[in-house]
């Protein structure tokens, strides 16, 4: 079994126990045959466990992904999640609040940590910022301008998280705004964040909303809508706005068309999730929607996901016992993958607009 993992790891330039930062060091040989047995979710819960190390997670993991390792060595994870999603929709209605009970509402301390002054979590705007607040706070205007946001008008916060979004809005350019989140921590927090301002936060699922609004904005929610019910979300999101709307959708894609995620990310970070494709999203939106602008800056994430791994590992110290040595393991795993999957351009960071009838004359993006 070693010698196995040993000529599949040099098809991507990896030794085992070798010197480069990138090379794999083996701490107890189960590795090999849990691996080999399980593939993607062998070697996350191998490194959870201690079995192996590297000095550069995310450099090891880039290697493993340009080399394509994950299409030929894959587990019986691989085909349950896979077999699930073919045969139930995972992300129903009653099953929507699994992954706010089990990701968003792990604490508000340990992403207060991690996502700096403000708790966004989603990719940064890099093109003129020297740093995650500035990114962060860049990729919230972006979205503003390209809503056409103005006083007076109603947005609509599909997956509003901590309500920084919201409140930036409000504060910025004068809206109000409605919030919806399946997670009570998020919700608490931003009730509280947006105070005084003209923003109610709703724990709420979004396919029970069903008012009018003027705009629509969605950052890093679709992940967990699921292809079968793609549709049902620009139904619902159609319905809501003018003819004269706007819809920004900011998502992380996939170039691939799939129906579920990898069986390591669903067991321990983002349950019942999976990233859409390009294909799935214009044919889900077809005859709602006018797609007036698409827009990849996917290579940002990278940058962005490196900063919130300084962040949580110059603090890990400062957070309760109860984020245990295989917790941070877990963590960093779990930051390093989405660095590698980024930056070998396996998946992509998409803003995409919206409109219900197409602009007259043209719609001209900011950038």
């Amino acid at each position: 079994m070693q010698a196995r993992v040993s000529a599949l790891l040099q098809r991507a330039d990896v030794q085992l126990d070798g010197d480069r930062p990138w090379d794999l060091q083996v701490r107890n040989p189960r590795m090999f045959a849990r691996v080999l047995a399980e593939g993607s979710l062998g070697l996350g819960e191998s490194y959870m466990d201690g079995d192996w190390d590297t000095g550069s997670l995310d450099g090891l993991l880039a290697r493993l992904l340009a080399a394509r390792l994950n299409r030929q060595v894959l587990g019986w994870g691989d085909y349950w999640v896979s077999l699930r999603a073919w045969l139930i929709n995972v992300q129903s209605r009653r099953r929507a609040y699994v992954v706010g009970k089990r990701h968003y509402d792990l604490g508000n301390d340990l992403y207060q940590l991690m996502l700096g002054k403000r708790l966004v979590y989603s990719c940064g705007y890099w093109r003129t910022a020297a740093n995650l607040d500035a990114a962060q706070e860049a990729k919230l205007d972006l979205a503003c301008r390209k809503l056409e946001l103005a006083r007076g008008q109603r947005l609509l916060d599909i997956g509003c998280g901590w309500g920084e979004a919201l409140k930036f809005a409000a504060e910025r350019y004068g809206v109000s705004g409605i919030g919806l989140t399946i997670s009570r921590e998020q919700a608490d927090y931003a009730r509280e964040l947006c105070r005084g301002l003209p923003v109610e936060i709703r724990l709420q699922d979004y396919r029970s909303f069903d008012e009018p609004v003027d705009r629509i904005l969605s950052i890093g929610m679709f992940e967990h809508v699921g292809v079968r019910n793609y549709r049902r979300f620009f139904q619902l999101a159609a319905q809501c706005l003018p003819a004269d709307g706007l819809a920004l959708l900011h998502t992380i894609g996939t170039n691939v068309s799939t129906n579920h995620t990898d069986p390591w990310i669903d067991r321990y970070i983002f349950p019942n999730s999976m990233l859409p494709s390009a294909a799935q999203i214009a044919a889900a939106s077809e005859g709602l929607f006018v797609l007036e602008d698409w827009h990849n800056f996917g290579t940002d994430y990278d940058r962005t996901l490196q900063a919130w791994r300084d962040n949580v590992e110059a603090g890990w110290d400062r957070l309760p016992a109860r984020y245990d040595q295989r917790f941070r393991r877990m963590w960093r795993y779990y930051l390093a993958a989405s660095m590698a999957a980024f930056r070998v351009r396996n998946i992509q960071l998409w803003q995409i607009m919206l409109s219900p009838r197409g602009r007259p004359g043209g719609y001209v993006a900011p950038r």
